[in-house]
C-alpha cells in the first residue's frame, strides 16, 4: 500500500497534487499486484475504499472551512465501503444550512479531487433537501441508507437517517415492491437472461446489482448492514451464504479485472474482455476455446446467483408483504399446497418419498394459471433432492408421461423450463441438455448462449399461440395455431441446437438425441420420425430462402420434394421463424420475413397441386409476361414496342421479377430521353411480396466495374444490399434491381426527399466516367474486431441455370460488396445475380456468376484463384 507518513510530509510540504497523485498511484499498483497474486478481491475493495477514506480526509482537513456545519459523507458503493478501481467515488457534502459561506471551498474541494484523478460523483445538500429528494426519489433513499461520515458533525447525517427511515417515508412494503419493480424493469432491458453473450456483470440478471437489491430490502426491513449479516436461517441457510459469498467473490473478481485491464469504469463483458479474462483466469484452447470455458464459469455464476436472488426476494415477500394479511391457502393434493400464489411441499420428505414429484410441481404450475412460481423452501429441497435424477428416474414411465404432458400444458410451460433450468432439474432429466447450459455461441451472429436460445425459441413458439403476437407474426400465428400436436414442435425446439459443442453435424447429433428420447417417452413412430425430421432439418428452409432463387419454379419444386406434405412444411415454417427470432432479434425483418413467406406459400401450393404436377417455367414466364403486356397495352404501348424493349432480355428477368415492376422498368427505360445517361428509378413498396424494401432500378452501360460502383455509393447512401439482380440487356446495357433497407436493417421511411437524395445521388455519380476503386472507409464495427473469424468461400456449378454458384460466409464490414466486385472486375467475371444476406455481424452472400461469353467459369486453378482473391481481401481488411 502506499507510504501515508510520504503522503502526510507531501501535504505538509504544499506538494498536494503530487503527493495525492503518487500515493493514487502507488495504491492502486499494490492493489493490482495483490489481485494478480489471488488476493481476496472483498478484501482489494475494502482497502481501496479505507485508502480512499485516508486520503479525502487529509485532503479535507486542510481546507480552511469557514463552518463547521458541513460534513463529507460517503454514499453509494463507496459508502458500503466497496470501491473497485474505476468505480465513481460517490459523496455527499451535507450542509446544516443553505452553505452559502462554504460555496468557493467546495468548488476548491472538489476541483482538487478531480485534478488529482479520482473519479468524483457528487451532490451538496442540506439535511431538508435530502429528506425531500429521498421523498421523491427511491435512487436518492438507497444512496443516503449506505452512506458513512468521513469528516464533519454525524450528527446532521443521524437527522437525515431519521427523517429518512421506514417510519417515516418508504415503508418497508412500499420499498420492497419498488426495488422489485427496479429489478423487472432493469432485467427485461438485458432481455431477462443471464445469458446474453455480452452481459453487463452489474447490471445483468445474475449481476452484483441482484445481490445489492436483496441487501438494501435486507437493511430496510431487517436493519441488517449486510448480506452476511442475514444470519436467520429461514433466508439463507449455510450451504446458500457460502454460494452466495464464492459467487460473489467471482462477480467481484470479474468486475475488478474489468477495470484493471480497460482502465476505466469498464462493467461489459465485452467479446475482446473476455478473451483477456480467459487467459487471466488461466484456460487455454483445448475441445473448448479458452473464452467459452470462462464464460461458461461466468454464466453458472450468475445463474447461482439469480436463484438465491429469487430466494431470498421471496422469504422476504412472505415476511414484509404477507405480513399485511392472513396467508392464502389452496389444497392442491396429498404433497402440495399453493400459499399466498406460491406452490409449496407440504412435507420436507415430499421428493424423497416420491422424486416423481420433482417434475410434478412443474406440471402443476403449468396447469395452474394462479400459481406465480415455487415457493423459496421448496426451491432448497427441490436443489436437495437433484441427486435422485437418476437413471431409474429417466426410466420411469410416469416421469415421461408428466414430461410429455408438460409439453401439453397451457400456462407458463416457457417459466416452468427455465426454472427447471435454473434449478438445476432439466440438465438431469435430459443430460445432453446440461452439457449446453452456459454454452456460449462465440461468434457474430447468436445473442445468447445455447441454452437460453433454446428457451426463447420454444417462447417464440408459445408467442405464436397469443392474440397480442399476431400483428407482427400474422402468418406464423395462423400456421401454428393449426398444428395438430404442438408438444411435437415444443421437442424440435429443445432438441434442436442440443448437438452444439460435441464437434461434427449439430442438426444430426440432436436428431439422433431427439429420436432415442421421442421412443423412450412413448411417441408414436409418425410423429418421433416428425420431431427427428424436424431437427435434423431446422436450418434448411431458412438456407433455401435466402441462398436460393425462390422466384424459379424448380427451387420451388426441389424444396417442395424434400419436405414431402403439409404438416411437415407448417412445422418446419414455425420452427425456422422462432428460431431466427430467438437468435438473434435484429435479424428479423419485414425482409427476411418475406422470404419465408414465399417459400412458405409457393411450396403449398406445389404440395396442394402434387408434386407430380409441377408448375412449367415456360408457363411462369408467359403468365408474367402477358400480364405486364395488358398493363402497358393499358397505357398505350404496342405489343411491337414492348417486344422490341424486351429483346435479348433473358428467361430470368420474367422469373424473378413481377409483372407490375416490369410494367414499371419497361415504362420508365421507353420515356427516358438521353439514353447515353443512365436511368435510376427509385421507390418503396408495402407490396408483402417486397417487405417494405426500397427498389432500386438502374438501367446504364454495362461494365465490369459497375456492381462494385453501385455497392459503394449505397453504401455512402447509408443503405445495405439484401438482394441484388443484374440482367443482361439489349445494346450492351444492363438492367440492375437492388432492394435496400437502412443499414440498421430497418425500413426507410416513405420519405420522398430521402427517395428523391438516393436517385439524383446514383444518377449523378454513374453519369461520371471516373471512378475511385478504393471503397470508401468506415470504422470496423467493434465487435467484429474481437472475432479472427476468416472467409469462407465455395464454388460449385449449377447445371440448369448453366453459371457459377460462389458463396462468400465473412464478417461484415465496411465496403464488402465493392471490395468483391472489384475482384470480379479483376479476373473478367460478369455478375448475373446475387442474393445477399447479413446475419447480425455476419454476411453469408451468394452470387450467381459466368465468363465474358455468359458461361460457367469451371477452370479449377481459375475458381480456386478468385476464391483467395476474396479470401485475401476481405480477412486483410478485417485486421488492418
Amino acid at each position: 500500500m502506499f507510504d501515508q507518513q510520504a503522503f502526510l510530509d507531501g501535504l505538509a510540504r504544499g506538494e498536494t497534487l503530487g503527493a495525492s497523485k503518487r500515493a493514487i498511484a502507488q495504491t492502486t499498483e499494490s492493489l493490482h499486484q495483490g489481485f494478480r497474486d489471488g488476493e481476496e478481491t472483498g478484501v482489494l475493495l475494502r482497502q481501496r475504499a479505507a485508502f480512499i477514506d485516508t486520503l479525502l480526509g487529509a485532503l479535507w482537513d486542510q481546507q480552511d472551512w469557514p463552518s463547521s456545519d458541513i460534513a463529507l459523507v460517503a454514499v453509494g458503493g463507496y459508502g458500503r465501503g466497496e470501491l473497485h478501481p474505476h468505480s465513481d467515488v460517490d459523496l455527499l457534502l451535507l450542509l446544516g444550512d443553505d452553505g452559502d459561506s462554504v460555496n468557493s471551498q467546495l468548488e476548491n474541494f472538489l476541483t482538487l479531487l478531480w485534478d488529482i484523478g479520482l473519479e468524483i460523483g457528487h451532490s451538496v445538500r442540506t439535511v431538508a433537501q435530502c429528506v425531500e429528494s429521498a421523498r421523491d426519489d427511491i435512487t436518492v433513499l438507497t444512496n443516503l441508507m449506505e452512506a458513512r461520515v468521513l469528516r464533519g458533525p454525524e450528527q446532521l447525517m443521524a437527522q437525515v437517517q431519521e427523517q429518512t427511515g421506514p417510519k417515516e417515508m418508504w415503508p418497508s412494503p412500499e420499498f420492497f415492491r419498488a426495488k422489485l419493480q427496479e429489478q423487472r424493469d432493469r432485467h427485461n432491458k438485458f432481455a431477462d437472461t443471464e445469458y446474453n453473450l455480452e452481459p453487463n456483470v452489474k447490471s445483468s440478471p445474475g449481476g452484483l446489482r441482484d445481490l445489492q437489491i436483496i441487501a438494501w430490502i435486507a437493511e430496510r426491513h431487517f436493519g441488517v448492514e449486510s448480506l452476511d449479516r442475514l444470519a436467520a436461517e429461514e433466508f439463507l441457510n449455510q450451504e446458500e451464504m457460502d454460494i452466495l459469498k464464492r459467487e460473489r467473490e467471482f462477480m467481484w473478481r470479474v468486475r475488478y479485472a474489468l477495470h484493471m485491464i480497460t482502465d476505466r469504469e469498464e462493467d461489459r463483458l465485452l467479446f475482446d474482455h473476455q478473451r483477456s479474462l480467459a487467459s487471466l483466469w488461466g484456460f487455454e484452447d483445448g475441445d473448448k476455446l479458452a473464452v467459452e470455458q470462462f464464460m461458461q464459469l461466468y454464466y453458472r455464476s450468475a445463474q447461482a446467483l439469480s436463484m438465491l436472488n429469487e430466494v431470498l426476494i421471496q422469504n422476504f415477500n412472505q415476511v414484509i408483504l404477507s405480513a399485511e394479511g392472513d396467508d392464502d391457502v389452496l389444497e392442491l393434493n396429498g404433497r402440495f399446497q399453493m400459499r399466498n400464489g406460491y406452490i409449496e411441499a407440504r412435507n420436507d420428505n415430499v421428493f424423497s418419498v416420491d422424486p416423481s414429484a420433482i417434475l410434478e410441481i412443474f406440471l402443476l404450475s403449468a396447469r395452474n394459471d394462479a400459481i406465480d412460481g415455487i415457493a423459496a423452501p421448496t426451491i432448497r429441497l427441490l436443489r436437495n433432492s437433484l441427486h435422485l435424477i437418476d437413471d431409474n428416474f429417466r426410466a420411469s414411465e410416469i416421469n415421461k408421461k408428466m414430461f410429455i404432458d408438460l409439453l401439453r400444458s397451457p400456462y407458463k410451460l416457457t417459466r416452468q423450463l427455465k426454472r427447471m433450468v435454473r434449478y438445476g432439474v432439466l440438465g438431469r432429466y435430459i443430460p445432453a441438455f446440461g452439457q449446453i447450459i452456459g454454452q456460449m455461441q462465440h461468434d457474430l451472429f447468436h445473442t445468447y448462449t445455447v441454452d437460453a436460445h433454446t428457451l426463447e425459441v420454444i417462447e417464440n413458439m408459445r408467442r405464436f399461440q397469443i392474440p397480442e403476437f399476431a400483428e407482427r407474426f400474422p402468418v406464423t400465428s395462423r400456421v401454428t395455431s393449426r398444428l395438430p400436436k404442438i408438444e411435437l414442435l415444443y421437442l424440435a425446439g429443445l432438441f434442436h441446437d442440443i448437438g452444439k459443442g460435441r464437434g461434427g453435424d449439430h442438426s444430426e447429433l440432436g436428431a439422433a438425441d431427439a429420436e432415442v428420447f421421442c421412443r423412450e417417452h412413448g411417441l408414436s413412430k409418425r410423429d418421433t420420425h416428425m420431431v427427428v425430421w424436424l431437427v435434423k432439418n431446422h436450418l434448411t428452409m431458412s438456407a433455401v430462402s435466402q441462398r436460393r432463387d425462390i422466384s424459379d419454379p424448380d427451387v420451388i419444386l426441389q424444396f417442395a420434394q424434400h419436405v414431402g406434405d403439409e404438416d411437415r412444411l407448417d412445422y418446419l415454417f414455425s420452427l425456422t421463424v422462432a428460431d431466427i427470432n430467438g437468435t438473434n432479434p435484429t435479424l428479423w425483418n419485414a425482409w427476411r420475413g418475406s422470404l419465408l413467406r414465399q417459400l412458405y406459400t409457393e411450396t403449398k401450393r406445389a404440395l396442394r397441386r402434387g408434386l407430380e404436377n409441377p408448375v412449367e417455367k415456360q408457363d411462369w414466364i408467359d403468365e408474367t409476361r402477358e400480364t405486364a403486356i395488358d398493363t402497358l397495352e393499358y397505357r398505350g404501348f404496342t405489343v411491337e414496342e414492348i417486344e422490341e424493349l424486351w429483346r435479348e432480355r433473358g428467361e430470368d428477368y420474367f422469373l424473378r421479377e413481377r409483372a407490375e415492376d416490369i410494367a414499371w422498368h419497361t415504362e420508365a427505360i421507353a420515356g427516358h430521353v438521353d439514353k447515353s445517361k443512365p436511368l435510376v428509378l427509385v421507390r418503396s413498396s408495402i407490396d408483402s411480396s417486397v417487405a417494405n424494401t426500397t427498389q432500386i432500378f438502374i438501367h446504364a452501360r454495362s461494365s465490369a466495374l459497375l456492381f462494385s460502383r453501385i455497392c459503394s455509393l449505397l453504401e455512402q447512401l447509408d443503405l445495405s444490399v439484401h438482394d441484388a439482380r443484374i440482367y443482361n440487356a439489349n445494346g450492351g446495357m444492363t438492367l440492375d434491381t437492388f432492394f435496400v433497407l437502412d443499414s440498421n436493417g430497418q425500413s426507410i421511411a416513405e420519405d420522398g426527399a430521402r427517395l428523391n437524395h438516393i436517385r439524383n445521388h446514383l444518377a449523378r455519380a454513374l453519369e461520371q466516367e471516373s471512378y475511385d476503386r478504393h471503397p470508401i472507409q468506415k470504422r470496423t464495427p467493434r465487435v467484429m474486431k474481437s472475432f479472427s473469424i476468416p472467409t469462407e468461400t465455395s464454388m460449385d456449378v449449377d447445371k440448369v441455370k448453366n453459371y457459377s454458384v460462389l458463396e462468400v460466409a465473412s464478417p461484415d464490414r465496411p465496403g464488402l460488396l465493392a471490395r468483391i466486385g472489384q475482384i470480379f472486375m479483376d479476373y473478367n467475371i460478369e455478375l448475373q445475380a446475387a442474393k445477399i444476406q447479413t446475419l447480425g455481424e455476419r454476411v453469408e452472400d451468394v452470387f450467381f456468376i459466368t465468363d465474358t461469353n455468359q458461361q460457367p467459369i469451371t477452370d479449377p486453378e481459375l475458381c480456386a484463384n478468385i476464391q483467395k482473391a476474396i479470401r485475401d481481401a476481405l480477412d486483410e481488411q478485417a485486421v488492418a
